[in-house]
Protein backbone atom coordinates (compact mmCIF):
# COMPACT_ATOMS: atom_id res chain seq x y z
CA UNK A 1 0.00 0.00 0.00
CA UNK A 2 1.39 3.38 -0.98
CA UNK A 3 0.29 6.98 -0.66
CA UNK A 4 -0.78 9.10 -3.65
CA UNK A 5 2.44 10.10 -5.48
CA UNK A 6 1.26 13.60 -6.42
CA UNK A 7 1.32 14.80 -2.81
CA UNK A 8 4.75 15.79 -1.45
CA UNK A 9 4.71 14.24 2.02
CA UNK A 10 8.36 14.96 2.80
CA UNK A 11 8.44 18.73 2.27
CA UNK A 12 6.48 19.55 5.47
CA UNK A 13 9.23 17.89 7.52
CA UNK A 14 11.70 20.59 6.43
CA UNK A 15 12.10 23.29 9.04
CA UNK A 16 10.30 26.40 7.73
CA UNK A 17 11.97 29.83 7.58
CA UNK A 18 10.99 32.55 9.97
CA UNK A 19 10.69 32.93 13.69
CA UNK A 20 9.41 30.30 16.08
CA UNK A 21 6.21 31.15 17.97
CA UNK A 22 6.81 28.72 20.82
CA UNK A 23 8.07 25.42 22.13
CA UNK A 24 6.49 22.23 23.48
CA UNK A 25 7.42 18.65 24.32
CA UNK A 26 4.95 15.85 23.53
CA UNK A 27 5.42 12.56 25.38
CA UNK A 28 3.70 9.20 25.97
CA UNK A 29 1.70 9.49 22.75
CA UNK A 30 -0.83 6.80 21.88
CA UNK A 31 -2.14 6.91 18.29
CA UNK A 32 -5.46 5.04 17.93
CA UNK A 33 -7.01 5.02 14.44
CA UNK A 34 -10.17 3.87 12.72
CA UNK A 35 -11.04 3.62 9.03
CA UNK A 36 -13.97 5.88 8.12
CA UNK A 37 -15.66 6.25 4.71
CA UNK A 38 -14.65 9.61 3.28
CA UNK A 39 -18.28 10.36 2.43
CA UNK A 40 -19.18 10.30 6.12
CA UNK A 41 -16.51 12.89 7.01
CA UNK A 42 -17.11 15.23 4.07
CA UNK A 43 -20.11 17.08 5.65
CA UNK A 44 -18.01 17.78 8.77
CA UNK A 45 -15.27 19.64 6.89
CA UNK A 46 -15.17 22.99 5.07
CA UNK A 47 -15.14 22.83 1.29
CA UNK A 48 -11.68 24.45 1.15
CA UNK A 49 -9.98 21.24 2.33
CA UNK A 50 -9.92 17.81 0.69
CA UNK A 51 -9.96 14.52 2.57
CA UNK A 52 -6.59 12.75 2.45
CA UNK A 53 -7.11 9.01 1.97
CA UNK A 54 -4.87 5.96 2.37
CA UNK A 55 -5.73 2.50 1.05
CA UNK A 56 -9.09 3.72 -0.21
CA UNK A 57 -10.45 5.25 2.98
CA UNK A 58 -10.26 8.24 5.27
CA UNK A 59 -8.82 7.78 8.76
CA UNK A 60 -9.84 9.26 12.10
CA UNK A 61 -7.40 9.32 14.99
CA UNK A 62 -7.65 9.58 18.75
CA UNK A 63 -4.25 10.86 19.91
CA UNK A 64 -3.57 10.88 23.65
CA UNK A 65 -0.42 12.41 25.16
CA UNK A 66 1.28 14.61 27.75
CA UNK A 67 2.54 18.13 27.04
CA UNK A 68 5.36 19.84 28.90
CA UNK A 69 7.60 22.85 28.42
CA UNK A 70 4.73 24.69 26.73
CA UNK A 71 5.79 28.32 26.31
CA UNK A 72 6.04 31.18 23.82
CA UNK A 73 9.51 31.87 22.44
CA UNK A 74 9.88 34.98 24.62
CA UNK A 75 8.95 33.50 28.01
CA UNK A 76 10.09 30.58 30.18
CA UNK A 77 7.93 27.59 31.03
CA UNK A 78 5.96 28.09 34.25
CA UNK A 79 5.04 25.42 36.82
CA UNK A 80 1.33 24.65 36.80
CA UNK A 81 0.81 26.34 33.45
CA UNK A 82 3.25 24.76 31.00
CA UNK A 83 2.52 21.07 31.66
CA UNK A 84 -0.76 19.19 31.13
CA UNK A 85 -2.41 16.23 29.38
CA UNK A 86 -4.16 16.45 26.02
CA UNK A 87 -6.36 14.31 23.75
CA UNK A 88 -7.06 15.10 20.10
CA UNK A 89 -9.64 13.83 17.62
CA UNK A 90 -8.33 14.38 14.12
CA UNK A 91 -8.48 13.39 10.49
CA UNK A 92 -6.16 13.97 7.53
CA UNK A 93 -6.71 16.50 4.79
CA UNK A 94 -4.96 18.40 2.06
CA UNK A 95 -5.23 22.09 1.26
CA UNK A 96 -3.66 23.52 -1.88
CA UNK A 97 -1.89 20.17 -2.33
CA UNK A 98 -0.27 20.12 1.13
CA UNK A 99 -0.99 17.25 3.54
CA UNK A 100 -1.99 18.11 7.08
CA UNK A 101 -4.26 17.52 10.05
CA UNK A 102 -7.80 18.70 10.71
CA UNK A 103 -8.82 18.70 14.37
CA UNK A 104 -12.42 17.96 15.29
CA UNK A 105 -11.62 18.53 18.97
CA UNK A 106 -8.70 19.01 21.33
CA UNK A 107 -9.28 18.33 25.04
CA UNK A 108 -6.69 19.66 27.48
CA UNK A 109 -6.35 19.67 31.27
CA UNK A 110 -5.38 23.33 31.48
CA UNK A 111 -8.09 26.00 31.39
CA UNK A 112 -5.69 28.84 30.49
CA UNK A 113 -4.22 26.87 27.59
CA UNK A 114 -7.73 26.10 26.34
CA UNK A 115 -8.74 29.77 26.39
CA UNK A 116 -5.54 30.91 24.66
CA UNK A 117 -5.71 28.18 21.98
CA UNK A 118 -9.36 28.92 21.19
CA UNK A 119 -8.57 32.63 20.84
CA UNK A 120 -5.07 32.61 19.32
CA UNK A 121 -5.13 29.44 17.22
CA UNK A 122 -8.87 29.21 16.45
CA UNK A 123 -8.86 25.53 17.39
CA UNK A 124 -11.73 23.60 19.00
CA UNK A 125 -10.17 23.21 22.44
CA UNK A 126 -12.12 21.94 25.47
CA UNK A 127 -11.22 21.87 29.14
CA UNK A 128 -11.22 18.39 30.71
CA UNK A 129 -10.17 16.50 33.81
CA UNK A 130 -7.46 14.11 32.62
CA UNK A 131 -4.98 11.57 33.95
CA UNK A 132 -2.20 9.40 32.53
CA UNK A 133 -0.79 6.50 34.54
CA UNK A 134 2.28 4.58 33.38
CA UNK A 135 3.37 1.25 34.94
CA UNK A 136 6.30 -0.27 33.03
CA UNK A 137 4.82 -1.29 29.66
CA UNK A 138 1.21 -0.57 30.71
CA UNK A 139 -0.31 2.91 30.20
CA UNK A 140 -3.79 4.26 30.99
CA UNK A 141 -5.47 7.46 29.85
CA UNK A 142 -8.67 8.91 31.34
CA UNK A 143 -10.51 12.13 30.57
CA UNK A 144 -13.86 13.84 31.21
CA UNK A 145 -14.79 17.01 29.34
CA UNK A 146 -16.04 19.89 31.52
CA UNK A 147 -16.57 22.85 29.16
CA UNK A 148 -17.61 24.22 26.74
CA UNK A 149 -20.31 22.07 25.04
CA UNK A 150 -20.80 19.78 23.20
CA UNK A 151 -20.92 17.24 25.99
CA UNK A 152 -20.40 14.46 26.96
CA UNK A 153 -16.83 13.73 26.10
CA UNK A 154 -14.87 11.06 27.92
CA UNK A 155 -12.12 8.48 27.38
CA UNK A 156 -10.95 5.43 29.30
CA UNK A 157 -8.13 3.83 27.35
CA UNK A 158 -5.47 1.33 28.37
CA UNK A 159 -2.69 -0.14 26.24
CA UNK A 160 0.36 -2.35 26.55
CA UNK A 161 3.45 -0.88 24.93
CA UNK A 162 5.53 -3.26 22.85
CA UNK A 163 8.80 -3.21 20.93
CA UNK A 164 10.17 -0.64 18.52
CA UNK A 165 8.21 -0.60 15.28
CA UNK A 166 9.85 -3.50 13.41
CA UNK A 167 9.44 -2.17 9.85
CA UNK A 168 10.79 1.31 10.45
CA UNK A 169 14.17 2.97 10.53
CA UNK A 170 16.21 3.84 13.62
CA UNK A 171 14.01 3.70 16.73
CA UNK A 172 11.03 2.68 14.64
CA UNK A 173 10.81 5.84 12.51
CA UNK A 174 8.03 5.41 9.95
CA UNK A 175 9.10 4.97 6.36
CA UNK A 176 7.59 7.17 3.60
CA UNK A 177 4.77 5.46 1.73
CA UNK A 178 3.62 3.38 4.70
CA UNK A 179 0.41 3.73 6.67
CA UNK A 180 2.45 4.57 9.79
CA UNK A 181 4.04 7.51 7.98
CA UNK A 182 0.64 8.68 6.70
CA UNK A 183 -0.88 8.63 10.20
CA UNK A 184 1.94 10.07 12.29
CA UNK A 185 4.30 12.18 10.17
CA UNK A 186 2.08 15.26 9.98
CA UNK A 187 3.62 18.69 10.41
CA UNK A 188 0.85 20.97 9.11
CA UNK A 189 -2.55 21.80 10.57
CA UNK A 190 -5.44 23.60 8.95
CA UNK A 191 -8.20 25.44 10.80
CA UNK A 192 -11.17 27.57 9.80
CA UNK A 193 -10.96 31.21 10.86
CA UNK A 194 -14.41 31.95 9.43
CA UNK A 195 -16.47 30.53 6.55
CA UNK A 196 -14.24 30.54 3.49
CA UNK A 197 -11.11 31.51 5.46
CA UNK A 198 -8.53 28.80 6.22
CA UNK A 199 -5.31 29.19 8.21
CA UNK A 200 -2.23 26.98 8.14
CA UNK A 201 0.03 26.18 11.08
CA UNK A 202 3.29 24.24 11.09
CA UNK A 203 5.41 22.41 13.63
CA UNK A 204 8.91 21.03 13.38
CA UNK A 205 10.38 18.04 15.23
CA UNK A 206 12.41 14.92 14.60
CA UNK A 207 10.49 11.96 13.12
CA UNK A 208 8.47 10.17 15.77
CA UNK A 209 10.21 7.19 17.38
CA UNK A 210 7.47 4.53 17.22
CA UNK A 211 6.67 1.39 19.18
CA UNK A 212 4.02 -1.25 18.77
CA UNK A 213 1.05 -1.13 21.15
CA UNK A 214 -1.89 -3.37 21.98
CA UNK A 215 -5.14 -1.91 23.23
CA UNK A 216 -6.47 -3.51 26.39
CA UNK A 217 -9.43 -1.16 26.79
CA UNK A 218 -10.91 1.61 24.64
CA UNK A 219 -14.03 3.37 25.87
CA UNK A 220 -14.62 6.83 24.49
CA UNK A 221 -17.38 9.23 23.41
CA UNK A 222 -15.26 11.98 21.85
CA UNK A 223 -15.74 10.72 18.31
CA UNK A 224 -19.52 10.36 18.51
CA UNK A 225 -19.76 13.79 20.18
CA UNK A 226 -17.91 15.20 17.16
CA UNK A 227 -20.44 13.53 14.85
CA UNK A 228 -18.17 10.66 13.79
CA UNK A 229 -19.38 7.07 13.85
CA UNK A 230 -16.77 4.32 14.01
CA UNK A 231 -16.99 0.55 14.22
CA UNK A 232 -14.82 -1.04 16.95
CA UNK A 233 -12.19 -2.22 17.31
CA UNK A 234 -9.70 0.39 16.06
CA UNK A 235 -7.81 -0.59 12.93
CA UNK A 236 -4.36 0.64 13.99
CA UNK A 237 -2.53 1.48 17.25
CA UNK A 238 0.96 2.90 17.82
CA UNK A 239 2.91 4.42 20.72
CA UNK A 240 5.68 7.01 20.77
CA UNK A 241 7.79 8.06 23.77
CA UNK A 242 7.72 11.58 22.34
CA UNK A 243 9.43 14.49 20.62
CA UNK A 244 10.45 18.10 21.31
CA UNK A 245 8.52 20.49 19.10
CA UNK A 246 9.00 23.96 17.63
CA UNK A 247 5.71 25.77 16.89
CA UNK A 248 5.46 28.29 14.04
CA UNK A 249 2.85 31.04 13.68
CA UNK A 250 -0.60 30.42 12.27
CA UNK A 251 -1.06 32.16 8.91
CA UNK A 252 -4.14 32.63 6.75
CA UNK A 253 -3.80 31.15 3.27
CA UNK A 254 -5.49 32.05 -0.01
CA UNK A 255 -8.07 29.43 -0.98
Amino acid sequence: MTSPPEIDRLAPRIRPPGSVAGYQTWSDLLFVHWRVPAAELRPLLPQEVEIDEFDGSAWVGLVLFHMSGVRPWWFPALPGVSEFHETNVRTYVTCRGEPGVWFFSLDAANSLAVRVARWRWRLRYFFAEMSIARHDSWIEYRSRRLWPPPLPGHIDVAAEIGDWWPHGGPQGEAQPGTLEFFLTERYLLFTELAPGRIARGQVHHRPYPLQTATLQRCEQSLLSTAGINVVPPPAHVLFSPGVSVDIFPLREIAT
